[in-house]
Parts: C-alpha cells; sequence; structure tokens
C-alpha cells in the first residue's frame, strides 16, 4: 500500500508540473492550438488534450472553437491579479519616482495599460508652483498620452494591430496624431529613442515624456511618466536631458523587478 500511495504521489505531481507548463506556454506565447501547445511543452497530444480538458472545465484555460486554439481562462487571469497585487509594482516603483522628481522637479507618474486606455496607479508630486497632476486611478486613451505610447510601441504587432481597430485616433487637440501611418511612425521613433513624447496631444499647454518599464522576462508592464508645462519642457530640453532621464529611470525600476523577481523566485 505505501509504494502504491507513493506512486500515486509522484502521478499527481507530474501532472500538476504539466498541467503548469501548459499555462506557462499559453502565457508565453498567446492563444496556441493542441499540436502547437504539444510541441512547447514536450507531451504527446493525447495527453495535453486530457489536461486541457480538466483545465478549461476548472476555467483556467479556455478554448476558442472557431479557431482551435486555447488561451488563458478567467480563473488564471483572477489568479494573475491577485499576484499582481501582492507584488506591489508601486512598492518598487515609488522611491524611484520620489529620485526623479528630485533631479528634474517634475511631477511623475506610474501607469499602466488597461485595454485602449492607461490608468495612472502612483504619482509623485513635484515643487513648482504650476504642476500636472492626474487623479490616481484616473484613465486616459493610450494613443494619446506619452505612457501609453511608451507601452504601445512595445506590444506584439498582432496586439497592437487589435487595439488599433478597435481604437479610433481621435483629435483632443490641433496636435493629435490622428492618421494611422503617422501613429506607427511616432511609435517606431519610442522604440529607436527609448522613450514616448506627448507633445500637446491630450492637452494644449502640456508636454509629457515617458518610458517602458520591463519585468523579468522582458515584457513592458507599465511606464514611468513626467508631465509639465510647454514653457518648462521645452523640445530641446526633452531631447537633451528629460527624455534620456526618464528612460534611466524606468531601466532602474526594471533593474529592480528582475532582481525582486530572482530573489522571490
Amino acid at each position: 500500500m505505501p509504494e502504491r500511495l507513493a506512486g500515486q504521489g509522484w502521478k499527481a505531481v507530474q501532472s500538476v508540473e504539466r498541467a503548469l507548463g501548459i499555462l506557462e506556454a499559453v502565457a508565453d506565447e498567446g492563444p496556441l492550438n493542441l499540436t502547437e501547445l504539444a510541441e512547447r511543452v514536450a507531451l504527446s497530444p493525447s495527453t495535453t488534450y486530457r489536461l486541457l480538458q480538466t483545465m478549461t472545465r476548472l476555467g483556467f484555460i479556455r478554448h476558442d472553437r472557431s479557431t482551435g486554439r486555447y488561451r488563458l481562462g478567467l480563473k488564471a487571469l483572477k489568479i494573475g491579479a491577485v499576484a499582481i497585487r501582492q507584488f506591489d509594482l508601486r512598492a518598487v516603483a515609488r522611491p524611484h519616482l520620489r529620485q526623479l522628481v528630485e533631479q528634474c522637479n517634475e511631477t511623475a507618474n506610474l501607469v499602466v495599460l488597461d485595454g485602449a486606455e492607461v490608468v495612472y496607479v502612483d504619482q509623485v508630486e513635484c515643487s513648482n508652483m504650476v504642476r500636472m497632476l492626474a487623479e490616481l486611478g484616473s484613465r486616459l486613451p493610450a494613443t494619446c498620452t506619452g505612457a501609453g505610447k511608451a507601452i504601445l510601441a512595445f506590444l506584439p504587432p498582432e496586439e497592437l494591430e487589435h487595439l488599433l481597430a478597435e481604437q479610433p485616433l481621435v483629435a483632443y487637440t490641433p496636435y493629435t496624431i490622428t492618421a494611422r501611418e503617422e501613429f506607427q511612425a511616432n511609435l517606431e521613433a519610442v522604440r529607436r529613442r527609448g522613450y514616448a513624447v506627448d507633445n500637446e496631444e491630450r492637452e494644449l499647454g502640456v508636454r509629457c515624456v515617458a518610458a517602458p518599464i520591463r519585468d523579468a522576462a522582458g515584457k513592458v508592464v507599465a511606464a514611468v511618466s513626467v508631465s509639465g508645462p510647454t514653457a518648462r519642457l521645452s523640445g530641446e530640453y526633452i531631447e537633451r536631458h528629460l527624455g534620456p532621464l526618464v528612460r534611466e529611470y524606468a531601466d532602474r525600476i526594471s533593474r529592480e523587478l528582475a532582481r525582486v523577481a530572482a530573489v522571490v523566485g
């Protein structure tokens, strides 16, 4: 009996390892069909299918019948959301936001992407009498904000295309980019220099500089942005000083996220 139980225990652990391998493959590479998944996790299609059936029934995997592909289910997304709350990005980023404000004396923000919008999740104010503030939790279109463009520029091409198909490029000011080709060129410039600029595209008289924050796997998960009046944030000042500075602090946060993940892992 003890030997039989030991064998059963090993089979159960092996099944868990295989199921988690499937979850990781779907999370890392996006929707996959059965053959692709079986190849990624080095299992037979029949074994992979049986695991997928159980995971689908429990809500961890969702099967798109129209395409035959498998993607993360609501249960997996819920657990991921809890993990994000427990591993607080703000706790890692805030000391760096404070230091950034000390360097430039402009308001610094921590921003994440939610659908086609950016959400302001933390902020450190500057000491200037005239300063740009965004209420925590407030949402703005990603396509006309520095932080939004800093994140959008590094999305997978198919994900970016899907978002742009659903989110029209609406004009908020005379400077808002509304032509698809010009917007794509703007994102290419972001990739090239490592930071994005909102040049009065959402609000007249306000400029914003933002750079992407990456997680331990190199995926862009947020952005640091610095906002201020155009009188202080000239094009030359952004190019020579503020842009590289914001990029540097975004990189610092990214490196610390990687260190924390290594310790936790």
